[in-house]
């Protein structure tokens, strides 16, 4: 990871600017392409979230702070040259602003298949601030922690039965409503989903 020591030994382009290229740490997908200055990339190292620098309003801009899809900075590497930067990124939410999970794809069909986490994610959150009548997370959500994780251990003895009848479809059904439950769980303790996949990423490298 570079530090504030490194931005002297920088290229910077005529304007005081170097590409900044954004890739997800889990999918290996390249994100977007935005520019950073001097100001923006000190903020970035500082923060661990990406700022970059609008060439069409000329002013600092924070990735996700109106729209919520924030990218959490992990690493950021200098190309041969020193005059491009490869900043790795845990990226909530969507990256484009149209929409999509990447500015290199044409629609949402593109975006990871585990996107639905994201949406999900989303889903509970919206409930929780709107508690919608009828709605089954409003439902949990109300009857709180202890509904909550009597549901996720009926699911997961659920699956325990499924996987021993070795039914796919079962399994299928039973995992999905699990995991579910677990997002819900995670939620209701304030415990953002990156936390458990940092941990997770922590081991796999072990």
């Amino acid at each position: 990871m570079i530090g504030k020591e490194d931005i002297l030994t920088l290229k910077w382009n005529e304007q005081g600017l170097i590409p900044a290229i954004i890739q997800d740490i889990e999918t290996k997908q390249v994100l977007m392409m935005a520019y950073m200055n001097e100001e923006s990339l000190t903020k970035t190292i500082e923060t661990k979230e990406t700022w970059f620098w609008s060439r069409s309003r000329q002013e600092l801009w924070h990735k996700g702070a109106t729209s919520g899809h924030i990218q959490k900075v992990i690493d950021i590497q200098l190309d041969c040259d020193n005059d491009t930067l490869l900043v790795w990124v845990e990226q909530t939410g969507v990256a484009c602003h149209k929409g999509t999970y990447t500015c290199f794809g044409d629609n949402k069909d593109k975006n990871p298949s585990y996107q639905i986490l994201n949406d999900i994610i989303e889903m509970i959150e919206k409930r929780d601030q709107e508690r919608p009548e009828g709605s089954y997370t409003t439902y949990l959500l109300e009857k709180g922690l202890d509904k909550i994780l009597k549901k996720v251990g009926e699911e997961a003895s659920e699956v325990i039965i499924a996987a021993k009848n070795q039914s796919h479809d079962e399994l299928t059904y039973e995992a999905s409503d699990l995991i579910y439950h677990l997002l819900v769980l995670l939620h209701n303790q304030k415990l953002p989903i990156n936390d458990v996949l940092t941990e997770l990423r922590k081991r796999y490298q072990k």
